[in-house]
């Protein structure tokens, strides 16, 4: 993509009704009015908030809150370029029930109050295989940490990869904390019982890769209070 396009999706965002971009020290110095309010001020509902964490395009946001009416939907990623593919599907096709976020994950505990999210996506993240990339990947302790702060009672947390490191990466650091995993498959599409959230809604990327007979990988789990 062209830093002239860049810049113009950039420009567009900031018009956009469903995309926020706090600055970063409205996040630290706890001045970022939405947290704790997202369902009251930004979707204007009391519906479940679900978000997608690296949601690249959004393409998996947007398909969601289609399907699911009844829940409201935010993407979130650093790339701001990206996501202005799925904020402006989302007002082309009148969709209110999913907005996006412009910020680091690391600041995700900034941007949520206590128990306020109902439900985590994690969509074909960058599996940071090399060691000294694991502070990076989405699913280590560390992280698991800030979702469960933000997690209601119960809250589920979805992974959804093409990388088997990560599938099993993230299987033993579950096990090993004692977290309670509901479901967990190597290949979502060679098993009968995969659930239909996981399966009904694919990103263009996941199509190439199950072109080329990649398997897709997922996993539901829930993170016990400390």
């Amino acid at each position: 993509m062209g830093s002239k396009n860049k810049l113009k999706r950039f420009k567009e965002n900031e018009t956009f009704a469903n995309v926020i971009q706090p600055k970063r020290n409205e996040l630290l110095e706890e001045t970022f009015s939405l947290k704790g309010n997202w369902k009251k001020d930004f979707f204007k509902n009391n519906h479940p908030l679900v978000l997608e964490l690296g949601c690249g395009k959004g393409e998996y946001s947007v398909n969601l809150a289609k399907t699911y009416t009844e829940k409201n939907f935010l993407g979130i990623d650093i790339k701001g370029a990206r996501f202005w593919r799925g904020a402006k599907t989302a007002i082309d096709e009148n969709l209110t029930n999913v907005g996006f976020l412009r910020t680091q994950i690391e600041l995700i505990t900034y941007c949520f109050a206590e128990g306020e999210v109902d439900e985590i996506w994690i969509t074909f993240p960058d599996p940071q295989i090399k060691y000294k990339r694991t502070k990076h990947r989405l699913t280590n302790e560390d992280f698991l940490n800030r979702y469960r702060s933000i997690l209601a009672p119960e809250g589920i947390i979805h992974l959804k990869t093409d990388s088997e490191f990560m599938h099993g990466y993230t299987l033993g650091l579950l096990h090993g904390l004692r977290e309670k995993i509901t479901y967990a498959h190597h290949d979502v599409y060679g098993s009968t019982g995969s659930p239909e959230e996981v399966t009904a809604i694919q990103t263009f990327y996941e199509k190439q890769y199950l072109e080329k007979g990649k398997k897709i990988t997922y996993i539901s789990f829930q993170l016990g209070s400390k």
